[in-house]
């Protein structure tokens, strides 16, 4: 099985430092449904790995973040294409948890899930602790510039092997011709 793993907020929606706090707030990125949508058509299922910590801030509940996830996914389905599934981590970033990124919890219980060995999946992100997550998971760690894309490539602190794209179209353009 093909599969992308994929980060939300910088990745395929434009990211807030209030956070994503409700369904009118999520605003796709220029390309990325139609990423979406290519890749399934090349044969990838696509997942999302996010981090939600606003959950365990009370910015927002679950019942909203599902809301916010409904949005997203009819309008990838609009574009044609879909999302297979959505992992969350719901914890605080103080937290010690095993899902929140950088750890790579969400990305092996992805794998696990999906029959998959992580060695042959892109993980594609825009910060600094998706790629680690990615890399520490024995994923393909995938930076998009998007977001806060810039800025982490620009710290110079990328896993070795990651790839650089403009946004998640010109990854899946290289990814799905």
């Amino acid at each position: 099985m093909k599969l992308v793993v994929l980060d939300r907020d910088g990745t395929i929606n434009h990211d807030s430092d209030q956070h994503i706090k409700s369904p009118a707030e999520w605003r796709p990125i220029k390309g990325s449904l139609d990423a979406i949508a290519r890749l399934n058509r090349a044969g990838y299922r696509v997942v999302i790995a996010t981090n939600q910590s606003g959950i365990a801030r009370g910015l927002f509940d679950t019942a909203t973040l599902i809301a916010i996830h409904e949005t997203m996914q009819r309008a990838v389905a609009q574009a044609g294409g879909r999302v297979d599934a959505v992992f969350f981590c719901p914890h605080a970033a103080d937290s010690d948890c095993a899902c929140r990124k950088p750890k790579p919890g969400m990305l092996i219980e992805i794998a696990e899930r999906f029959n998959v060995s992580l060695d042959e999946v892109h993980a594609v992100g825009d910060s600094q602790r998706d790629l680690d997550a990615a890399a520490a998971a024995g994923a393909m760690p995938v930076l998009v510039l998007t977001g806060k894309g810039k800025k982490t490539r620009d710290a110079g602190k990328l896993p070795p092997g990651t790839q650089v794209f403009p946004d998640l179209a010109a990854f899946a353009g290289k990814l799905a011709p």
